[in-house]
């Protein structure tokens, strides 16, 4: 792929944590999480929908531990806030259906042939033999663009979600209620962000609040504040609930489903999304424990400086430890070609699936507190995430400095 060329408007979504599909998503990880506290070796592939009055977790979990997933699902929903039916939900009243089995064995044998032990004692031949948990291709993505080291727009997207949901929390508009939307437009000159084009935020509130305080409170209290004020020199539209009322949210106005915000998820539509998505699978899923791979190639390969951005796509088959394909694409930004630098990504980082466990600590319980506001760039978040660490910098300047 080649760099930008002339000036061109990029636009990103984010969610709150109220949305019907992030409720569906963190509910999925709460119990993936659960599971791994008390289970780290648990396999898990849980899927959740939730719709008025409504939870349905379903799908694929082998563990030897036990899960009140009802009371799990009452406990996650009542702190996002859903606790009164007016507010599109209630967590004490809904109902909470279940229908788990057990994994494949079809599946369990890609993945099971070295034993049930932890990755970090294994040898190099034992990781060899466990087996990516499907086929697809995965692509994780960095730029030097924000702090997060992502695109500008989710960036943004994702700051005015997060800020919108503390002026709720923290009762500075009492009036909020949990579902909300945030969406940014950015424009670019070739690869550089110039301005902010426009900002949209819908957000849920009290049947008896005037549009008009809601506009003014949230573009005084949240868009001026987070918008940083060099990219709104040109004063950028701005639209406040733009059909003038959101009263009905939640659950009670749209469905939600475990999976259907990738986008928001990862890089806000910037570059491709392979394989699927991520909440509610334990790390031997290559959606998951690869995305997060190649992210954290990504991130340290701009953050060394041998690109400006960086997209790498990993693939696999299905109970084949090896990668079967590894490409990197710095979009002509490279200090080096792309295939020295897939060269060099390939040698610092490890692409087996057991190996990803083992070096980003995937095993333990961290996963319902990125299943909101994206799970990349979370610098938001102590301890950041071990993919989103930058470790491995100084390794890959060694190896391109041996080039």
């Amino acid at each position: 792929m080649s760099m930008r060329n002339g000036k061109s408007l990029i636009t990103s979504e984010s969610v709150t944590e109220g949305h019907p599909d992030k409720l569906a998503d963190q509910i999925s990880d709460g119990v993936l999480d659960a599971i791994l506290k008390e289970d780290p070796m648990g396999r898990v592939a849980c899927e959740c929908m939730v719709a008025t009055g409504l939870v349905m977790v379903a799908g694929q979990i082998t563990t030897e531990c036990y899960v009140d997933i009802a009371n799990l699902a009452r406990k996650i929903v009542k702190e996002i806030g859903y606790t009164r039916a007016k507010y599109g939900f209630d967590g004490d009243t809904c109902a909470v259906l279940t229908a788990i089995d057990e994994q494949s064995k079809d599946i369990a044998q890609g993945v099971d042939k070295a034993l049930e032990a932890r990755e970090s004692g294994m040898s190099d031949e034992e990781i060899d033999r466990i087996g990516a948990g499907d086929q697809g291709m995965m692509i994780g993505y960095a730029t030097n663009e924000t702090e997060e080291f992502l695109p500008m727009p989710i960036a943004l997207a994702h700051r005015l979600a997060r800020g919108l949901a503390a002026l709720r929390k923290e009762k500075a508009l009492p009036y909020l209620r949990p579902d909300g939307k945030t969406q940014v437009t950015v424009e670019y000159d070739g690869d550089k962000p110039l301005h902010v084009e426009t900002v949209v935020v819908s957000t849920q509130h009290h049947p008896a609040v005037d549009q008009a305080e809601i506009e003014s409170d949230l573009v005084e209290r949240l868009i001026l504040p987070t918008i940083p004020v060099h990219l709104r020199e040109r004063k950028p539209r701005i639209f406040v609930n733009p059909t003038g009322r959101f009263v009905q949210g939640g659950p009670l106005a749209d469905t939600g489903l475990t999976g259907r915000k990738i986008i928001v998820d990862t890089y806000g539509g910037v570059v491709p999304h392979g394989g699927g998505c991520f909440s509610g699978k334990d790390p031997t899923k290559v959606d998951r424990s690869a995305a997060y791979m190649t992210r954290y190639a990504a991130k340290n390969l701009v953050a060394a400086g041998l690109a400006d951005r960086c997209q790498i796509q990993v693939a696999y088959a299905i109970g084949v430890a090896h990668p079967v394909s590894l490409m990197v694409d710095t979009y002509g930004t490279g200090k080096l070609p792309d295939p020295t630098l897939t060269r060099l990504v390939s040698e610092v980082f490890d692409f087996r699936p057991a190996a990803i466990i083992r070096d980003l600590d995937l095993r333990k319980p961290q996963y319902r507190r990125v299943a909101a506001y994206g799970h990349m760039g979370r610098i938001d978040l102590n301890p950041l995430p071990s993919w989103e660490r930058l470790d491995r910098v100084e390794s890959l300047l060694a190896e391109a400095r041996r080039e």
